[in-house]
């Protein structure tokens, strides 16, 4: 019994000794932007989409749909916007996909089609903006200034995108009668400075596409955090927003007969009244399934 008891002590003390070492090492290599060592998101692999058959889809539509940044529900796609704001392990959607873009970390392609690769140098020159800039180098003969005008080039600015683009498939799987998407697309609206004419004028335009299935792309997605306003330890990655459909946003264009856009043919409210009636026609369609 004597030996039972010597052990139990000789277990207990080693635990508070241990715990000790531990309040006492806490103070070594702490990080001052927390209080405990963060890892949930690092190293998470992004969960593949099930095999799906063509005999499988009973129904199928392609909408387009766009988030726009500006609205408070969809902020944490663009803060923050300087990427040397990186803290707590936070950066905005469009310099991580920037990031990834320039390490190569998955391909890029001209349209929404996604068929042709589109080269990252070309594509990123393309998003810069153009300025010039008068610079005096010297007088001439007639001790008048000689100016020289210089062309600057800026990289596509973060704090420039707030809006962004979705090419997406809603189609019913005949396995468990079920609706269900697709992200399979995604693309940035952004303003950049150019010259025209030889004055400064500014230009909106899309970026380069980036196809949202590719386990590439969603593993980038995966391993950053998106902020959540209403708890910090709440924190979803870029992958989980997307898969769970958590944003904001509004149908632009369904697949049909002419291949446009709702713009195309209404405008105003009557647009606005289009896109809620295609919204509300998808989520119809697996309702009135159940009907008989």
């Amino acid at each position: 019994m004597k030996k039972v008891l010597l052990s139990i002590f000789a277990v207990v003390a080693f635990a508070m000794a241990a715990n000790a070492q531990s309040v006492i090492d806490a103070d070594d290599g702490r990080n001052p932007n927390d209080f405990y060592q963060q890892g949930i998101v690092v190293g998470k692999k992004a969960m593949p989409y099930p095999f799906l058959r063509e005999s499988d889809v009973v129904w199928r539509t392609t909408i387009w749909r766009k988030i726009d940044f500006n609205e408070s529900f969809n902020q944490f796609f663009y803060f923050p916007y300087e990427a040397e704001k990186n803290t707590q392990g936070r950066i905005n959607l469009v310099n991580l996909i920037l990031q990834a873009v320039n390490n190569g970390a998955f391909e890029i392609y001209e349209d929404d089609d996604m068929k042709i690769p589109q080269d990252v140098e070309t594509a990123l020159r393309q998003t810069m903006s153009v300025s010039t800039k008068e610079n005096e180098v010297g007088e001439d003969e007639w001790g008048e200034p000689i100016i020289q005008i210089d062309t600057i080039r800026d990289p596509l600015d973060a704090a420039s995108v707030k809006m962004a683009q979705l090419k997406e498939f809603w189609y019913i799987d005949k396995q468990d009668t079920r609706q269900k998407v697709r992200i399979v697309g995604l693309s940035f609206q952004y303003t950049k400075d150019v010259i025209k004419a030889g004055n400064a004028d500014t230009q909106t335009d899309w970026t380069f596409w980036v196809p949202m299935d590719f386990m590439t792309v969603r593993q980038v997605l995966v391993n950053a955090n998106a902020y959540d306003e209403t708890n910090d330890v709440a924190e979803r990655s870029y992958d989980d927003i997307f898969v769970q459909r958590y944003f904001d946003s509004y149908v632009t264009r369904e697949s049909n007969t002419h291949n446009r856009s709702i713009t195309d043919y209404l405008t105003g409210v009557d647009a606005i009244y289009e896109s809620q009636m295609i919204e509300e026609k998808i989520f119809d369609i697996e309702s009135d399934m159940w009907e008989y």
